[in-house]
């Protein structure tokens, strides 16, 4: 069944959303630069297994309107606690695909009663034990040429298997599919936000759902999270899988996702 468009509006915001589905709600937030079109596959999985899935476009993708510079992730959490608002929907849980992480973790900051957990899909942890960057400086290079539609196609792919694709999957897919304008905004949002400013993700329940061959979020970091939060990560790792994730192996995620959305119905603890 084909999702239903919908609009909501705060001040000088306008977000357009999809919603498909009934049963427990899970929102999804892309990837730097990207589009719901990258849920597409997993969005019908989610409906199948009995979820109300929720996607709002971001700033500057379909109708989503909104003040694209001089903006913080703060901005953005709280494009996405009105579309929470609208739909009726408090507590929901969140899925963050790489950047949308960041925005899941704000959000959760930000707006806790809203928020009944946050899935980190691909996610960065956004600092590391050490001080030093996160994401190795030279596959964040990739992460931005990829969306570079000066560049070759030949340029773009050598990119995306470096930050995206684990070796063997086809990135091809993601030639199409960006939104530079937004890609720019959402940068200077991250960048103008301190780590320290979601890193915590309020007190709400986390899925780590990592890719095994993710070069954005080197292995040597995937446990700093659940060292630094506890017991409320959960840690689930997505075999031949590199940052794209979703499109890689949407299945297995659909499944990750499901498991431990049924386990928040059972854990009388949050």
């Amino acid at each position: 069944m084909s999702p239903t468009i919908k609009k909501t509006s705060y001040d000088h915001v306008s977000v357009e959303y999809l919603v498909q589905g009934s049963g427990t709600p899970i929102l999804f937030l892309p990837s730097l630069g990207r589009g719901q079109d990258d849920f597409d596959e997993l969005a019908l999985l989610m409906e199948q297994k009995g979820f109300k899935v929720i996607r709002p476009h971001p700033r500057g993708i379909g109708a989503s309107l909104g003040p694209m510079t001089g903006i913080t992730l703060k901005d953005l959490a709280t494009d996405v606690a009105a579309v929470i608002k609208a739909e009726n929907i408090s507590p929901c849980i969140i899925a963050g695909h790489a950047l949308g992480n960041f925005i899941a973790r704000m959000t959760a900051t930000l707006f806790p009663e809203q928020v009944r957990g946050v899935a980190l899909v691909a996610g960065s942890p956004g600092k590391t034990p050490s001080g030093d960057p996160s994401i190795p400086p030279d596959i964040l290079v990739s992460v931005s040429q990829s969306g570079n539609l000066a560049l070759s196609d030949a340029e773009r792919i050598t990119h995306l298997n470096k930050a995206f694709f684990a070796p063997g999957n086809d990135c091809r897919s993601w030639l199409q599919g960006w939104h530079p304008e937004t890609k720019k905004m959402q940068w200077e949002a991250w960048h103008a936000t301190p780590i320290d400013a979601f890193f915590k993700a309020g007190n709400a329940p986390v899925l780590d759902l990592q890719a095994e061959l993710d070069t954005v979020v080197p292995r040597e970091y995937t446990s700093y999270l659940k060292s630094e939060l506890g017991e409320r990560v959960t840690v689930t790792v997505i075999p031949n899988a590199g940052h794209a994730l979703v499109p890689e192996q949407p299945e297995a995620v659909c499944e990750a996702m499901t498991n431990w959305a049924l386990s928040l119905q059972t854990d009388t603890r949050h």
